[in-house]
């Protein structure tokens, strides 16, 4: 049976929409975080551990044999063989053919994931009058985009934006759709936008929204959790990062010892409105005065650079502003990597460079470390691809 034919088995009517979860009716994702030591199985659940062990063995490590999967996952041959089974019957799976002969006697068939078996739609809703959307296949690869201009759009105008785009990009999905992942400026927790003050949301169960709109798995994330996620997974960073997201605010993505922090109430990162420096500063839209935002965000930098001739002196107080609300967090974290994200007008290599040297004024670290201060590798594209790295690890268990 083929995945259609399986997804539309046990989902009649939405085949383009949605599939089985192949793990088990339980998300897995929170299941995984514990570190294999310490996991503590109920026996209903020891299948869908094993299964996504055999996922993620597969995902990170590249074409592989049963046998070379038991081997990697200290699984017996007889699960491996089963699980198989089941990921190939599903279409995550799929066998490449025999291995090329390096041995005596028949050789193994290969296996691996197909990236374009399922697709994943993903919104980012950190650009100052834009959502941006996009499709990408299961190795975080973009396949489609689509963009809704939302100029000024706040409360339920922006949730029905929001509802529009993902109806345009599930709509386009050539494949069926994995999961919707989103990645929202504001505090976020629990599925749910708590406190969004750029976009009018207080309270805003926006997962839950789409989830009963589309009739598929929806994950909500923070933008720049989002984009550190990603920049950890596809960019290259290292196991105690922090990524400033510049967008419609300004926010900060934490990893340390390669777990994502989001704090006791999910605001762990939000530095956008926290006053920098004694000497005043333009009016916040929180109403505090001299806020981060106000010197950094996409649209005060921007506005700037057009009022003013001096745009070194713009961006110069930018990432001196950054570097001081930065200073004491690395010193405390002890980090050694900060990634800048966010638009090329407004976050360029001079930026960065007068963040490390206000950090390197300020903070204890650099007389026992290199702290690194780069601009992002993935372009605009890190929250699209952070998002769709959190519906990987919900619906899959790959982390």
């Amino acid at each position: 049976m083929n995945k259609r034919a399986y997804a539309a088995e046990l989902f009649p009517g939405r085949v383009k929409m949605d599939i089985p979860s192949l793990l088990g009716s339980t998300p897995v994702g929170p299941f995984l975080r514990t570190a294999p030591e310490q996991e503590k199985f109920l026996p209903e659940r020891v299948r869908e551990h094993n299964k996504a062990l055999v996922l993620r063995t597969l995902y990170h490590g590249g074409q592989q044999s049963r046998a070379d999967l038991a081997r990697a996952t200290s699984l017996a041959r007889v699960t491996v063989g089963e699980l198989v089974v089941e990921l190939i019957t599903s279409g995550i799976v799929r066998e490449l053919g025999p291995r090329e002969a390096g041995r005596p006697g028949k050789p193994a068939t290969l296996l691996d994931i197909d990236a374009r078996s399922f697709v994943i739609v993903v919104v980012d809703l950190s650009q100052p009058g834009l959502f941006r959307g996009a499709l990408v296949d299961l190795a975080g690869e973009i396949v489609g985009r689509a963009d809704f201009a939302a100029p000024d759009l706040r409360g339920a105008m922006a949730v029905d934006a929001v509802i529009s785009l993902v109806d345009d990009l599930v709509s386009r999905a050539e494949a069926p759709v994995l999961g919707v992942g989103i990645g929202s400026p504001g505090i976020v927790g629990d599925g749910g936008v708590r406190k969004a003050t750029n976009l009018g949301w207080i309270d805003v169960d926006l997962a839950g929204i789409v989830a009963r709109r589309f009739g598929v798995a929806t994950v909500l994330a923070n933008d720049a959790d989002a984009a550190v996620l990603a920049e950890r997974r596809w960019g290259g960073a290292s196991d105690n990062v922090i990524l400033i997201r510049v967008g419609l605010g300004v926010g900060a993505g934490v990893i340390i010892d390669g777990r994502l922090v989001r704090g006791g109430r999910f605001t762990a990162g939000e530095i956008g409105h926290v006053v920098v420096g004694t000497d005043g500063g333009a009016l916040c839209t929180c109403g505090k005065t001299g806020c981060l935002e106000t010197w950094l965000s996409a649209s005060s930098v921007r506005r700037q650079l057009a009022d003013e001739a001096g745009a070194d002196a713009v961006r110069t107080a930018a990432g001196v502003r950054l570097g001081i609300a930065l200073a004491p967090v690395v010193g405390i974290l002890d980090v050694s990597e900060i990634v800048l994200s966010g638009p090329e007008d407004v976050l360029t290599e001079e930026v960065a460079r007068i963040v490390g040297e206000t950090i390197s004024d300020r903070a204890i670290t650099a007389e026992y470390h290199h702290l690194d201060v780069r601009l992002t590798e993935l372009g605009d594209d890190g929250v699209l691809r952070g998002a769709a790295a959190q519906v990987l690890e919900a619906r899959l268990g790959i982390v």
